[in-house]
């Protein structure tokens, strides 16, 4: 486990499949993931085998708090490109459906994957794809991580009835 001051971050096992579906079928925050649909068990159980068992690109972690060891959310670095040395970021607080916490669970978390990303990984460029309807993480990672905003896909998601635009934002380590 990697450790924080609040929180951990531990691989994800197929345990935790359960609680990953359930926090990802919250309609409020799938509507902030590229994958819009209800998931199944089975999408997850083909997630896991192909995301965290079987995928050297993708680094999955369950967001643990460590004063009762529960899990509260999810996050990684996948798609990483070996080449250019950059990760994709996904990340959200499940618990409470925070998706972005107030009492700095999701503070700790970030930093401890951005670290990781950046000193175990040699990560480059830690980017995400967020939609901009998406306010609480693009607050969140650019006021509070720097990330800069690197691009803008134009009506790059269908969400309430009308298009709308996808940022890219990156953190470089430098």
């Amino acid at each position: 486990m990697i450790k924080g001051k609040l929180v951990g971050l531990r691989a994800v096992e197929r345990e935790d499949l359960v609680l990953l579906r359930d926090w990802r079928n919250n309609p409020d925050f799938r509507k902030n993931f590229r994958e819009v649909r209800e998931l199944n068990m089975a999408n997850q159980e083909n997630w896991y085998n192909k995301s965290c068992v079987n995928n050297p690109n993708d680094f999955m972690f369950i967001i643990e708090r460590l004063s009762d060891n529960k899990p509260i959310g999810a996050c990684g670095l996948l798609y990483i490109n070996w080449v250019i040395r950059s990760g994709d970021f996904s990340f959200y607080i499940g618990e409470n459906n925070s998706y972005i916490d107030d009492e700095g669970y999701a503070e700790d978390a970030a930093r401890l994957l951005i670290n990781y990303g950046f000193n175990t990984l040699n990560l480059h460029k830690i980017w995400m794809e967020l939609y901009e309807f998406d306010t609480k993480k693009i607050k969140f990672f650019t006021n509070d991580f720097n990330f800069k905003q690197d691009g803008l896909l134009r009506d790059n998601c269908f969400e309430d009835g009308k298009y709308c635009n996808s940022l890219i934002l990156s953190l470089i380590n430098e």
